[in-house]
């Protein structure tokens, strides 16, 4: 099988990389101003590409930092167990990163779908070390969220037993990865995200390219047991203090918000939903950025 071509930087920013709790991360920073830490979704083809139009426009305004999450782009992809307290770590070790580079004071913080669970749990963790959040299309709105995560206070996964052996069984699991990241599938599960056809071309390159690396399949297998997924997850976004912008989508796979009603009694939310799939930054960048600096200048 012809292999993919090397992995080229996925932003126009210095990349760099740094070996700590989580391994060796990469990241990239570009900019000058106060500190945004930009953290990319989970799937099987994820990597920093999916901040790009927000690191982009953000580099006029602060100095921004973009990280590929363990097992992803161009940090450790090495076959270890791929975890919540992973996930959790690395966003721990950028928050390290960014105070060794611009001293200790709180940072702001912006996460995509599942992986604002990761840096919910971060700020929990360290809440003096965070000054807002931003939840692009996060996991734990939709309907039944409620009766799924319960209000318990407990760091256990929702992982579906046996389902992680399955599809990392050495008979078939490199091949059934095959079949998630052929382009056919990058472009269907995309649209699907989207909800439409008209997908970003270079997430689509870029994915296909990111997902044929050596070790790729390790952190995406883990995804699909469940395993990333926070039971406590409602508790976690309960116990933040800080201001929360919450800006989603209302098309596509990831459109339910129903259980966004759950935040009335929370004035440190803010939802803002978009005429947009899931990634609505790709989709509305110029008024995606100019709501942000208006949530961030209230921050």
């Amino acid at each position: 099988m012809m292999r993919a071509p090397t992995l080229p930087p996925a932003l126009a920013g210095d990349l760099r990389e740094t070996s700590r709790r989580a391994g060796r991360l990469a990241y990239y920073v570009a900019g000058d101003g106060p500190p945004l830490l930009l953290v990319h979704s989970i799937n099987a083809a994820a990597s920093a590409y999916e901040v790009k139009p927000v690191f982009e426009r953000m580099v006029a305004h602060r100095r921004v930092y973009a990280v590929d999450l363990p097992g992803y782009g161009h940090s450790d992809r090495s076959d270890r167990s791929y975890e919540i307290r992973l996930f959790t770590d690395a966003i721990h070790d950028m928050l390290d990163v960014i105070a060794e580079d611009t001293g200790s004071d709180p940072v702001d913080a912006l996460a995509l779908s599942l992986s604002s669970e990761f840096l919910a749990r971060a700020a929990v963790e360290r809440p003096e070390r965070i000054r807002t959040l931003a939840f692009i299309t996060p996991t734990g709105f939709s309907k039944g969220s409620a009766k799924a995560h319960g209000g318990i206070r407990t760091k256990a996964s929702r992982e579906v037993p046996g389902v992680y052996r399955f599809v990392s069984f050495p008979l078939w699991g490199a091949k059934l990865y095959d079949l998630l990241v052929s382009r056919r599938s990058i472009r269907y599960f995309l649209e699907r995200t989207w909800g439409s056809k008209n997908v970003d071309d270079g997430m689509v390159d870029y994915d296909y390219i990111t997902a044929h690396q050596p070790g790729a399949r390790f952190a995406p297998f883990a995804f699909l047991s469940g395993r990333l997924f926070s039971r406590d997850v409602r508790d976690l976004y309960a116990r933040l203090s800080v201001p929360v912008w919450m800006p989603h989508g209302t098309r596509g796979d990831f459109r339910d918000f129903s259980g966004v009603d759950w935040l009335k009694d929370k004035p440190n939310w803010r939802p803002q939903p978009f005429d947009a799939g899931a990634l609505v930054h790709y989709e509305w960048p110029e008024e995606f950025v100019s709501s942000y600096l208006d949530f961030l200048g209230q921050g």
